[in-house]
């Protein structure tokens, strides 16, 4: 487990101080699209520079480097045990070298742990696979964007939301709308649809991990991340809040079986630095 330790360190290297090269041209191109010498044309060339800068510096892209988010396929037999000991010792080692700032606030004492380990910290998720190889997924989510998260049970009357895929887009419409600019767009944004809250929290969040090129295989969720993705920005909020034709990148979406009482639908928002890297072991 040591050279796996040393990998999972690199990993958050990777993913604090360099952006996906898909987030990087989108935002590449989202800076075509807005007019010469505006505000939001103006934030835009700041975030590629400041992406430009880290990448270079092999400095975090942010100065919260959020909360760590690891997504395990573990294959059979390996030990879960052991695999979450050796992440919890990479992150303390992560927090010195990379360096990653200290986020792990105890809720009784308000002490900050200092190596960004306590309690369910990081947030670490197994599934158990058949086939040979540790995928090892992580996100670094940034506390402002999570902030501006929203869970909705449908129906929702002051939205007119139906339990329907146009109820779905007006919750999704209503959290980028109440987000009010803050968490740092042009988000990315992840939505989760099932049964359960604590189902669609998770499945929402997992959509980030999504490339944004990546489309929804399933056509009637495709459409509406197409369209979600225009009236999103359609609305005018812009890169950091500052208007623009820029607030999103993309939408992922993603759906699990509802009970026949109940449709959760959760909005997960990241910003502009959705910072996600991939270890295969």
């Amino acid at each position: 487990m040591l050279k796996l330790k040393d990998g999972i360190v690199e990993l958050y290297r990777k993913v604090a101080t360099s952006l996906p090269p898909d987030v990087e041209d989108a935002l590449k191109a989202a800076l075509l699209r807005e007019e010469e010498g505006s505000a939001a044309r103006s934030s835009l060339s700041i975030i590629l520079e400041n992406t430009r800068l880290a990448r270079e510096s092999a400095r975090p892209l942010c100065q919260d480097t959020g909360v760590p988010v690891f997504y395990l396929k573990v294959p059979v037999g390996l030990s879960q045990i052991e695999l979450r000991e050796t992440i919890i010792e990479a992150t303390r080692m992560a927090t010195e070298k990379v360096p990653l700032r200290p986020n792990a606030v105890d809720v009784i004492t308000e002490k900050n742990s200092g190596d960004n380990t306590g309690l369910g910290f990081p947030v670490i998720y197994f599934e158990e696979i058949a086939s040979g190889t540790l995928t090892i997924d992580l996100m670094l989510k940034g506390g402002g964007c999570e902030n501006a998260g929203q869970t909705y049970r449908l129906p929702v009357s002051e939205l007119n939301a139906q339990r329907d895929f146009e109820g779905v887009r007006r919750c999704v419409l209503d959290a980028v709308q109440k987000a009010q600019g803050k968490g740092c767009p042009p988000y990315i944004v992840g939505v989760g649809i099932g049964a359960a809250k604590d189902q669609v929290t998770r499945l929402a969040k997992e959509q980030l991990m999504r490339r944004l090129t990546d489309g929804s295989k399933i056509p009637e969720v495709a459409l509406l991340e197409k369209r979600l993705l225009e009236d999103i920005n359609q609305l005018g909020v812009g890169p950091h809040g500052l208007g623009g034709r820029t607030t999103a990148l993309g939408v992922k979406i993603g759906v699990n079986h509802r009970h026949p009482a109940s449709y959760f639908v959760d909005v997960s928002l990241s910003c502009w630095a959705d910072r996600r890297g991939r270890l295969i072991w």
